[in-house]
């Protein structure tokens, strides 16, 4: 199995309704060759929607899908050269794992002593070589994964398309297979988009990250954007981020927070006035009296194994959550007088 050309993917004005719910508005993006997009977002926004019209499973009502500069709107899913990789692995029960490898090289014809080749190298590749006689019955779930990922790589596709992949794993599989499934994807350079609604499984397997609502983009940027400087409250909440804290934009780079102010943030298009700031709790520190940014109480305190959160009532009678890597001094104390520092860099300002 030789190592896939890249393309490029460009979206360009898609749009597709189911009667009067408009599942996809005008979504215009590129995806650049070897580069891995996540769509990321709750049931309904459009990503799955967006990922089938690339597959050719939907078309779209209005917009052009073009992959190395052709359109590929009116070419049939099985000739596009893409390879889809779905929650469920939709494997073969009757068949061996060798055999549910080699299904797509049988459709297209493939000689066969080729298809054995491939075959071979897809199994290696994904190491599960000592797995090729079994069936699917007799797999854990990460080896079925592992199965259903050679299936679609051994076809050599042009595009990779990934729907939840991991949605079926435990947690621990989970995460060990999201490291997998990103080495393989920089060892082959596949352009690769994938659906999912785990922030973390976007951040950990993608270039970049385009944030979904009702069928548009609310935000793309690099995973570190996303995660660090959401521009909208609904990417913030979204998200995950934990403090949205009420304060006063003077312009430039200056916030106001309980009366303290904080230079460094990130404004994005604020308008200078009454504003959001989103901040993620491990952006803060916790400090003795004095020593920080605002003064604050500690109001509870959770251990959490290697790290510690906290609960801060700041002056204004705010609570800011901070969770901090455990250090070798004892913790703070419930109802002991603290003071917090906010990275300024990791701030963002968000318009109220």
């Amino acid at each position: 199995m030789s190592t896939p050309s890249s393309s490029r993917l460009e979206i360009d004005g898609v749009a597709k309704a189911y009667g009067a719910v408009k599942a996809v508005e005008s979504v215009s993006l590129a995806v650049e060759p070897g580069e891995v997009l996540a769509l990321l977002g709750p049931s309904g926004c459009g990503k799955t929607t967006l990922l089938q019209s690339i597959a050719g499973f939907v078309v779209p009502d209005a917009g052009d899908i073009r992959l190395d500069g052709a359109s590929i709107l009116v070419t049939p899913p099985e000739k596009r050269r893409t390879a889809m990789l779905f929650q469920q692995y939709a494997l073969f029960p009757h068949m061996s794992v060798r055999d549910n490898i080699g299904f797509g090289l049988r459709m297209a014809r493939v000689p066969k002593v080729e298809a054995a080749r491939r075959i071979e190298q897809a199994l290696a590749l994904v190491r599960i070589t000592q797995l090729a006689e079994r069936r699917p019955a007799q797999l854990s779930g990460g080896q079925r994964q592992r199965v259903a990922l050679a299936r679609a790589v051994v076809t050599e596709p042009r595009l990779l398309l990934l729907d939840e992949p991991l949605g079926a794993l435990d947690q621990n599989l989970r995460e060990e297979m999201q490291v997998e499934l990103r080495k393989l994807q920089r060892n082959l350079g596949l352009t690769t988009v994938m659906v999912t609604h785990d922030q973390r499984e976007a951040i950990v397997l993608s270039d970049r990250i385009a944030v979904m609502k009702e069928g548009r983009i609310e935000q793309i940027g690099t995973p570190l954007d996303i995660h660090d400087h959401p521009r909208t409250h609904y990417v913030a909440t979204f998200t995950g981020v934990e403090n949205l804290l009420p304060g006063r934009f003077h312009g430039e780079d200056v916030v106001e927070l309980a009366g303290q102010r904080i230079v460094g943030v990130q404004a994005s298009a604020a308008k200078p006035g009454a504003v959001t700031l989103a901040i993620r709790s491990e952006a803060i520190t916790v400090l003795p009296p004095g020593q920080g940014d605002i003064e604050g109480t500690i109001g509870f305190v959770q251990m959490l194994g290697a790290s510690v959160r906290y609960e801060v009532a700041i002056a204004t009678g705010l609570t800011v959550t901070v969770t901090e890597v455990r250090r070798d001094a004892p913790p703070f104390e419930l109802g002991a007088a603290v003071s917090i520092r906010l990275a300024a860099s990791r701030c963002s300002v968000l318009a109220s």
